[in-house]
């Protein structure tokens, strides 16, 4: 973003240090066992996102919950019986799942888990911004506050954020994209829009690296390259696959290569072993100055999450989401939007 837009105000994002739980068998199926006695108590239901452990995604599919994106987890959780919903990923994800669930309660695991595409779009700072642009469109992609969500025309997942924006520009509408620079270059470059870009990133997806990937391609010439377009657009055009966290997996399954590069939240390679078993699964690297690891791909918001916090959690009613009505009701809106166009994408489709 060129200095001619003052009121753009990107904070700095400091990740915190990354500290995953580590379990002995025996914990583990004790936490298990406990987890789900109290989610029987208490009507509850578990969504975890596929950037979470494998302890957690195994868990909500033994107790019919959900693995997914965090729109299939909200909507998910707005199907279900339930009525409690616990979300293992993510503070936006707990208030998506709120805003379009306001009769359910809804549960964080650690509610001090954030997302840095959040962390980089405070409302405080985007709403004026949107202000000065009155003749835009505004878009957000879904990692983003309910209070950003509230100010947004149209909410986008990376699945579906080329193809909306595709359409608002076949309507002649000019578009303000906010949080994530790199897949709003990408949707700009393939939807061919009028895009004025927030310039926020992802800190996992930001850490991939061209050249160290093209090493690695080398050296696995037969490997099909899978990444999230939240990664820089070097990376990008390096795929054969670009899409959102559902379509990698997809890839994976459909593709006949035995091994793939892949360049997104190594969390997901849990789903992409069991949906493929026996095809490899290679991490994009990360490797850059500093870097203490080959690929460091893995999100330390993410990592809060574990079974010890989920059994807190529950017994003690920690982490519910609250969301400011007045604020929930535009925030529904911008999200509905885009669910009502899926769904008219289907019907076309059938």
């Amino acid at each position: 973003m060129s200095a001619s837009y003052p009121l753009m105000r990107i904070p700095v994002v400091q990740a915190p240090p990354m500290v995953e739980e580590h379990l002995s068998g025996a914990e583990r199926e004790a936490l298990k066992e406990r987890i789900k006695a109290l989610m029987r108590a208490q009507d509850a239901v578990l969504l975890a996102h596929y950037y979470t452990s494998a302890d957690l995604q195994d868990l909500a599919e033994e107790t019919g919950g959900c693995v997914s994106d965090s729109l299939e987890m909200a909507r998910f959780g707005h199907a279900h019986a339930a009525r409690t919903i616990v979300v293992a990923g993510v503070r936006f994800m707990g208030e998506t799942a709120k805003i379009l669930n306001p009769e359910k309660r809804v549960l964080m695991i650690d509610a001090a888990a954030e997302c840095s595409l959040d962390l980089n779009c405070p409302a405080e700072s985007f709403i004026p911004f949107c202000d000065a642009h009155p003749d835009r469109t505004v878009v957000v992609y879904s990692n983003t506050s309910a209070a950003v969500k509230a100010r947004a025309d149209w909410v986008v997942t990376s699945g579906i954020a080329a193809k909306i924006v595709r359409h608002l520009h076949e309507r002649g509408e000019k578009i303000l994209w906010a949080p994530d620079r790199h897949l709003g270059r990408y949707v700009q470059r393939v939807s061919g829009a009028d895009m004025l870009l927030w310039e926020g990133s992802c800190v996992v997806h930001e850490a991939f690296r061209a050249d160290a990937l093209k090493d690695l391609m080398a050296r696995h010439p037969e490997a099909a390259v899978l990444v999230h377009p939240e990664s820089p657009e070097a990376v990008i055009e390096l795929a054969d696959v670009v899409g959102s966290t559902t379509q990698l997996i997809d890839a994976v399954r459909t593709l006949p290569n035995r091994s793939f590069i892949v360049a997104t939240d190594n969390g997901i390679f849990h789903k992409m072993r069991a949906t493929a078993p026996g095809k490899l699964i290679l991490e994009a690297p990360t490797v850059g100055e500093g870097a203490t690891c080959t690929s460091c791909a893995h999100c330390p918001w993410m990592a809060m999450n574990g079974l010890r916090k989920l059994a807190q959690v529950l017994e003690g009613g920690a982490g519910e989401v609250r969301i400011d009505e007045a604020v929930r009701v535009k925030a529904v809106r911008s999200i509905t939007r885009m669910l009502d166009f899926a769904a008219a994408e289907r019907r076309r489709a059938a």
